[in-house]
């Protein structure tokens, strides 16, 4: 994990518990004395790629220090039904106060690393890589993005505050590209900050523009796969080259072809399926 993510993560955590256990988990209060003790595995029951072990651990020592967390896969792994992730030991009103978050956790996380990967094996071979967007599940980016990295894909920021992108209506609103552009350069300058900045184009004039303004990155925004390619034998390698909207899994084949160097997916993490898996008494 990234050491930026942590307060994130943690943050997380600590919802999750909040919203789950609330004053106190009553069922296993109830009927489970405090000092049984028991084991329980994580049993993958679909084929697919497996994210979320590390965050499950931190669950787990959230909940209580005490129990005693044996690993057997790691993040990123290739799963098939019947495949144990990790055994944990320890109270079992913990272990069942862990079980449906960790459940929820990981079943998410294993679906966007699942998909991605999916995604990233279509590209094999060419350079063009598998990038994602900021259509995530509020308040879960963080394990999101973990996710698609797990799952061989790329982030392409955490939010708003890590990079500058000028999108159509920012330059619109800006009144122009090079209004736009060049206000960007002088804020960063102003504050300190070293933000690349990329900048979406939706036609040849604008991309012309953008290549006399200068930034790190240009956005192809709704390019057809011939224009993508004349668009990245005119950017001629001065700058990283990205195309973005409405391209699927079934239509990314030419972009990559075009020698694009990312390709943007919304649907790597906003419409994905939980990797279906449990929690269980072994």
């Amino acid at each position: 994990m990234k050491p930026e993510y942590k307060p994130f993560v943690d943050e997380l955590i600590e919802l999750c518990i909040r919203e789950d256990i609330g004053d106190g988990d009553h069922t296993s209060l109830s009927c489970i004395p405090a000092d049984e003790h028991g084991r329980m595995r994580l049993l993958c029951k679909q084929e697919g790629t497996i994210a979320g072990i590390e965050i499950a651990q931190l669950v787990l020592q959230r909940l209580d220090p005490e129990m005693k967390f044996e690993q057997i896969l790691h993040d990123g792994d290739r799963v098939a039904p019947g495949d144990v992730a990790f055994y944990v030991s320890g109270r079992l009103r913990s272990l069942l106060q862990a079980e449906r978050i960790l459940l929820n956790i990981m079943q998410r996380m294993s679906g966007v690393a699942t998909q991605t990967a999916v995604y990233v094996k279509q590209l094999e071979g060419l350079r063009t890589k598998v990038l994602d967007t900021r259509k995530t599940t509020p308040g879960m980016r963080v394990l999101d993005k973990m996710a698609v990295k797990i799952g061989g894909g790329e982030n392409h920021r955490m939010g708003l505050f890590d990079m500058i992108l000028l999108k159509d209506n920012h330059v619109d609103f800006a009144g122009g590209i090079h209004n736009a552009v060049s206000r960007a350069k002088e804020y960063c300058k102003a504050k300190g900050k070293n933000l690349k900045i990329e900048l979406e184009v939706r036609n040849f004039d604008e991309l012309n523009q953008a290549l006399a303004e200068g930034v790190d990155r240009i956005m192809f925004d709704n390019f057809t796969p011939e224009d993508t390619r004349k668009a990245v034998e005119i950017v001629g390698g001065r700058c990283e080259t990205e195309s973005s909207g409405g391209i699927t899994y079934d239509t990314m084949l030419p972009y990559a072809q075009a020698g694009v160097d990312f390709i943007s997916f919304g649907a790597l993490t906003h419409s994905v399926k939980g990797l279906d898996m449990s929690f269980k008494a072994c």
